[in-house]
């Protein structure tokens, strides 16, 4: 026998990714279930109590038993950024991996997964003045004129950034104010974390049925009640958590500058764009195992030999 023989194995955490409306929910239950674990929810949108259809968060019954952490935890005035969600989900993750041995993460935030499995880089803190400021300019201009001003300011972060976000041209450029930089230069290439195993797992669907898919997710919120729960949070409307897809295109419509068949299939459209971006980060180089959603047997597999090595 030699040394390693007698190490102790390392728990392990399995990363489910995948771009939305991809079956990332459901893998990770069927996963959960037979693993006897938790998941802990990494999707950023998902967070937030009052965001429940615009976000496609899970019902009780599709999260089928299984405990999820960080679903519904936040009111619409509270702002999580990834280093918060990271420092608040790492002592959820050491307590499900001392008592299951094997963690889920699961979500379609590039930015928070790797919050947590690769550390962040010591960026400044938020500048309310300057994060209001452009908020402002958001609302009064639009966010293609932060855009042009990020390409201006760091063209770097305006080639790879996720350019329909709001809260990523505000976070990029609030960055490039505060600090007098680009925000490309005060970015490393973090490494995965060694004190547990990562398996990365994602979604494979051709691009075809991932968009009839997010097509008809976007109906079925549209079914649900969409336009009422955007109506009721207008108040809220110039909150970072309602910036987003689903609710910024009602909120224009509301406005009066879109009719109700182009807000709808703008929000189908902003949705597809979103999972392109997904996908351009989960092809980044991370060593991700691509399987169909509907086959729990490879994936089984694949977490089978993970567990074994």
């Amino acid at each position: 026998m030699n040394d390693r023989d007698h190490a102790p194995t390392r728990p392990l955490l399995i990363v489910v990714g995948g771009p939305t409306a991809s079956g990332k929910t459901a893998a990770a239950v069927q996963l959960a279930q037979a693993l006897g674990t938790e998941v802990i929810s990494a999707d950023s949108r998902q967070f937030y109590h009052a965001m429940r259809i615009g976000t496609a968060r899970p019902s009780a019954a599709e999260l089928g038993g299984v405990p999820h952490h960080f679903l519904g935890h936040l009111d619409l005035e509270e702002t999580w950024s990834a280093g918060q969600f990271a420092r608040a989900a790492e002592p959820v993750l050491h307590d499900i991996l001392q008592r299951r041995g094997t963690a889920l993460l699961v979500g379609g935030s590039g930015l928070y997964i790797d919050a947590l499995v690769k550390g962040l880089d010591a960026l400044p803190a938020g500048d309310s003045k300057v994060r209001t400021r452009l908020q402002e300019r958001f609302r009064s201009e639009g966010l293609a004129a932060l855009v042009t001003e990020l390409e201006r300011r760091d063209p770097a972060t305006h080639a790879r950034i996720d350019r329909a976000n709001p809260h990523r041209v505000i976070r990029a450029l609030e960055i490039c104010i505060i600090t007098g930089r680009p925000y490309s230069e005060q970015r490393s290439t973090p490494q995965d974390r060694t004190d547990i195993r990562i398996l990365r797992v994602a979604m494979d669907l051709d691009r075809a049925t991932l968009y009839h898919r997010i097509d008809a997710r976007v109906d079925r919120m549209i079914a649900e009640g969409l336009e009422d729960e955007v109506r009721s949070l207008t108040p809220y409307r110039h909150l970072n958590a309602l910036l987003t897809v689903g609710y910024a295109e009602f909120f224009r419509h509301f406005d009066g500058t879109m009719d109700r068949a182009t807000t709808i299939a703008l929000i189908k459209q902003h949705s597809r764009n979103y999972a392109k971006r997904q996908l351009t980060w989960l092809r980044r180089g991370d060593p991700w195992h691509w399987v169909a959603p509907t086959d729990p047997v490879t994936m089984l597999k694949i977490v089978g030999d993970a567990q074994a090595r």
